[in-house]
């Protein structure tokens, strides 16, 4: 990865990433072209004992972890299931596994643990940061609604959400989306969705080549702050959009739009905008 476009925004600081339920269950997480280059730093949150113990294993020098479960602030019960990656502050719902059996066995809680959780706006040790990225098995809006302060600064939102309630009480896609452009952010991107099928039929006995199972599941989506209405963005937040939705999207066409934005606020050299569009032209 190239430093180009820091060297191009200057900006005042590393681009720093809050990660709720940091637990790398589903691959690299987008920020991670960002932080082997040293351009950010990550803050992560992880209450499951052995994932936070392999995070601080493979931890490198621009990472932090800590134990914390962040929710709505308060006692609460952690629900441990047979597959890490089902583990929820709520239950799984066994209507909603009986036609995606598929997860049934994952899905089974093996214990539960009583802990408290601890709002967003609440953890002393957390600076000021530039993007949430938040995988909480259905408990988003409680993380959202317990970082209203904190999220006045960020500029993106990676959240995954689902269309189909898997736990009890789950609010679903609409209802965060009401809440999250509430706050300032408008969708940007689908940085993965997940089709599942219906039962009776499954993958196990369709063929890869037969019908489509269509069921929209889950999706990973990301939110922006309003980049139709700036004005409620200063200089380095822009710089720190600039920088996500370059190296963690490639959302080439709205980190052009910043750069714009700063030329016309003058933050920016003038010919600012014409190298970008010929480093992205020169393969960048």
């Amino acid at each position: 990865m190239s430093r180009f476009l820091v060297n191009l925004l200057q900006p005042e600081r590393a681009t720093h990433v809050v990660d709720v339920g940091a637990n790398p269950v589903d691959g690299d997480p987008p920020y991670k072209a960002m932080l082997l280059q040293g351009l950010c730093t990550v803050t992560g949150f992880e209450p499951q004992a052995q994932a936070l113990a392999d995070l601080n294993r493979r931890k490198g020098p621009h990472e932090t972890y800590l134990p914390y479960a962040i929710g709505h602030g308060g006692p609460a019960e952690l629900n441990i299931c047979r597959y890490s990656g089902w583990t929820s502050l709520l239950k799984p719902r066994a209507a909603a596994l009986e036609v995606f059996p598929q997860f049934q066995s994952n899905a089974t809680v093996e214990s539960v643990l009583a802990l408290h959780t601890q709002r967003l706006d609440d953890v002393t040790q957390l600076m000021p940061f530039d993007m949430l990225k938040i995988d909480v098995q259905g408990a988003e809006l409680d993380v959202f609604q317990g970082g209203v302060e904190r999220l006045k600064q960020a500029v993106v939102i990676q959240t995954e959400m689902s269309f189909i309630a898997l736990y009890e009480q789950q609010p679903t896609f609409g209802a965060i989306d009401q809440v999250l452009r509430g706050m300032g952010f408008v969708p940007h991107c689908f940085a993965q969705i997940k089709h599942w099928p219906i039962a009776p039929l499954s993958a196990s006995n369709i063929s890869p080549n037969g019908p489509r199972l269509n069921q929209l599941l889950e999706a990973d989506m990301v939110y922006v702050k309003d980049f139709v209405q700036p004005v409620t963005m200063d200089n380095e937040q822009l710089k720190h959009l600039c920088l996500l939705m370059h190296h963690g999207y490639q959302s080439f066409d709205l980190s052009a739009r910043c750069i714009d934005l700063l030329l016309q606020r003058g933050a920016l050299p003038t010919d600012a905008l014409e190298r970008y569009v010929a480093y992205l032209n020169n393969g960048a």
